[in-house]
Order: structure tokens, then C-alpha cells, then sequence
């Protein structure tokens, strides 16, 4: 019984580490997407758009992997809008 707590803790943890990395990763999208906004020429436009699609893909790779995690999951506060 103690080794089921003990992976239930363990993923709990792995959970609220990738529901952090999933914060900071919309966090960066929407500062790619300000920064866009206020881009001057090309270079920093491309940059823009280059940052804005790296961050898209890596948020949505994030929410799948947490799909297919099973289990409980704590509070989703702030992170999905």
C-alpha cells in the first residue's frame, strides 16, 4: 500500500510539473503574439511569426501528453482559458 502512495505522489508531481510547463508555455505564446503586434520589419516580424508557431506546437504537444495521462488531476486554474 505505502508503494501505491508513494507512485501516486510521484505522479502527482510529474502532473503538476507539466501543468507548469503548460502555463509557461501559453505564456510565451501570448508574449509572441504582443510581440507581434508590435514588430517593426521584417526580421523582427519573422522572428514574431517564427516564435508564435513554435510556441502554438509546444503548447499543443503539452496538452496532449496531458491527455494521455489517466488519473486525477489537480486544479486547472489559470492555465486553460
Amino acid at each position: 500500500m505505502e508503494r501505491r502512495s508513494e507512485l501516486d505522489k510521484e505522479e502527482l508531481e510529474r502532473k503538476q510539473e507539466l501543468k507548469a510547463e503548460i502555463r509557461e508555455t501559453l505564456t510565451q505564446w501570448e508574449n509572441a503574439k504582443r510581440f507581434f503586434n508590435h514588430a517593426a520589419g521584417k526580421e523582427q516580424i519573422d522572428y514574431a511569426i517564427f516564435s508564435i508557431i513554435t510556441a502554438e506546437k509546444r503548447y499543443d504537444m503539452l496538452l496532449s501528453k496531458a491527455k494521455r495521462m489517466r488519473g486525477p488531476w489537480p486544479k486547472w486554474e489559470g492555465i486553460v482559458k
